[in-house]
């Protein structure tokens, strides 16, 4: 009848469900327990429209869904019960809260009427996300479940994303409602949600100084990725001939072959001459960056007090907060990189010129030195990580790269070469926690169907997570799991060894088998016992996951890339360096 507007009906679970098919949501990342059972009811009607991934821990849903949100740059989605469930469901979340991903997350907590009386399962969940969320909610009803529901999804897209959390009370879930009908999302969830432009007389202040600087430089971080800003930025480096760096997060928002690649910068697994060149820049915009001390090797390169800054970030509070004076360009990295570019002249040609050759020659140099460089000799079966690294890059090409913190972090932030245009290789720098890429791996091949993912980790990060395998054998996901394997808790030793008289303490567990484990999860496994072994393992056509155990030296006896500890190694500096 005309003026009559259509109905939904159904509980509280089934109105979730709905409301996320209608926002285009296709996938969830979860465990169960005694509070979502309605949840998991409306799920199992659907799985037409919503693909449930049961995980075997709940942080790992976290890691999962910041791995597919990332590589797919969609709205991911995970979910955990009430009680321990949304407690270690949090501690997967520090990493998205942290490098800006949005993730939304549904947890089920108690029946109200519990609330107050001590149940086993009782937690102030708003209280608990408070430091890994930019939103919180909880329905108090089941018709509030939709509204709330675009709330959190907006929240966690919108300006620097995030996580977002809804809270459901198992009672509401299971409570009927009648609440007005909608019509489906114009598209999947996306980010950013809003691309605002920065004012316009900031970017002309900026866009003189870039123009007039004789050694200009940019620093591209995550921000890139995560505004899909990669053509913006070759567009404006090849029009201003401006030389890109990137840090860690950064890798791959150009292409590492482009003549005005400087290649990764900071502490860990820099090249020099990307250090040299951002520590003698005269005006330096940061893209996109947090422009941490890792990033920037202590403020060291470009130095604080020293040239031109400009600090380009959707966040007002982050936009110069690390570099005293810097110009705030506010607004989503793509827009305003389009704004600085119809804004600074095109560079001369002789500058141009100039600038690509002398860029082309220190690539050059640096490829010599890293040539000419001893390596470390190591026992028979032991390999030495960047030689690893180079054999893998040969096998796998242009893959999808996750990697654990720790031995994995420098070698590939180095060495392995990256095209433009993706989040291709993903490393946790948020907050680095081990285990991440274990089950990342899964949530970025779950991402892209089909298609290859490598993940790089470790033996103790296998230790924290790895209940995955089983997942990614279950689902038959083409992943190679490289384990680099020093047998100690490498990184905290390297400390104590150059910072503290190399006296160890808490940092040699007893050895595991991850090939014994991986058989153990349903996945094939090998040793590799040196580098044609491995590359032919690497190489091989394989259609579901497995394992590689490749045992690499102890960062003391083959030090890794990591400025900070070259220079304690070579008596340049003494102090510890700051994060």
């Amino acid at each position: 009848m005309t003026g009559e507007r259509s109905t939904a009906t159904g509980n509280g679970a089934e109105l979730l469900v709905d409301a996320l098919v209608r926002h285009g949501i296709d996938t969830v990342f979860g465990y169960p327990g005694d509070t979502g059972v309605a949840f998991y009811d409306a799920l199992a009607r659907r799985t037409a429209d919503v693909r449930h991934v049961l995980v075997r821990d709940e942080r790992h849903a976290g890691y999962m869904a910041d791995g597919y949100a990332r590589t797919r740059r969609r709205l991911a989605v995970c979910e955990a019960a009430s009680g321990a469930g949304a407690v270690y469901l949090a501690g997967g979340l520090g990493e998205s809260s942290a490098s800006g991903i949005p993730v939304l997350v549904l947890t089920t907590d108690n029946n109200r009427r519990s609330a107050g009386t001590s149940a086993i399962s009782e937690v102030d969940q708003e209280l608990l996300f408070a430091a890994v969320t930019k939103w919180r909610g909880r329905a108090e009803a089941a018709a509030e479940i939709p509204g709330l529901l675009a709330e959190a999804i907006a929240a966690a897209t919108s300006g620097r994303p995030g996580p977002a959390v809804l809270v459901l009370p198992e009672d509401v879930l299971e409570e009927p409602a009648e609440v007005p009908g909608a019509e489906p999302a114009p598209a999947p969830p996306g980010f950013p949600a809003v691309r605002r432009a920065a004012p316009e007389e900031a970017v002309a202040r900026v866009a003189a100084l870039l123009g007039a600087a004789e050694r200009p430089a940019l620093l591209a971080g995550g921000g890139v990725h995560l505004s899909g800003a990669w053509p913006q930025l070759l567009r404006l480096a090849e029009h201003a001939a401006l030389p890109v760096a990137t840090t860690i997060h950064g890798k791959g928002a150009l292409d590492e072959a482009h003549p005005m690649s400087l290649g990764v910068a900071g502490s860990n697994g820099a090249r020099e001459h990307a250090h040299a060149w951002l520590a003698g820049s005269d005006f330096a915009l940061f893209a996109g960056t947090r422009a941490n001390a890792t990033d920037t090797v202590g403020f060291t390169a470009p130095p604080r007090g020293g040239p031109g800054i400009a600090h380009l970030d959707v966040d007002a509070a982050r936009a110069g907060r690390t570099y005293p004076g810097a110009i705030p360009l506010v607004g989503d990295v793509a827009t305003v990189l389009d704004q600085l570019r119809a804004a600074v002249p095109a560079a001369a040609e002789e500058v141009r010129a100039r600038r690509t050759a002398e860029l082309a020659a220190e690539r050059r140099r640096w490829r010599r030195q890293v040539d000419a460089a001893p390596l470390p000799q190591t026992p028979p079966g032991v390999l030495r990580p960047r030689e690893v690294v180079e054999v893998l890059r040969g096998a796998f090409g242009d893959a999808w790269v996750v990697a654990d913190a720790g031995t994995p972090t420098p070698y590939l932030a180095c060495h392995w070469e990256t095209g433009g245009g993706g989040w291709r290789v993903v490393i946790p720098r948020g907050h680095g926690p081990m285990g991440y890429a274990v089950a990342a791996a899964v949530g970025v091949a779950v991402a892209h169907p089909g298609e290859r993912v490598l993940c790089l980790t470790t033996e103790n990060s296998v230790a924290m997570a790895v209940g995955e395998w089983e997942t990614a054998a279950r689902l038959g996901l083409p992943i190679t799991y490289v384990v680099l394997d020093n047998t100690s808790m490498g990184w905290i030793k390297m400390i104590q060894h150059l910072y503290l008289g190399g006296r160890h303490f808490g940092v040699d567990p007893g050895p595991i088998d991850p090939v014994l484990l991986a058989r153990g999860t349903g996945l094939p496994g090998a040793r590799t016992h040196d580098l044609d072994e491995l590359a032919g393992l690497a190489a091989a056509q394989v259609a579901g996951p497995r394992v590689l155990h490749v045992a690499v030296p102890e960062h003391h006896e083959a030090p890794p890339p990591v400025r900070p500890w070259q220079a304690a190694l070579s008596g340049e500096s003494t102090g510890r360096p700051i994060h």
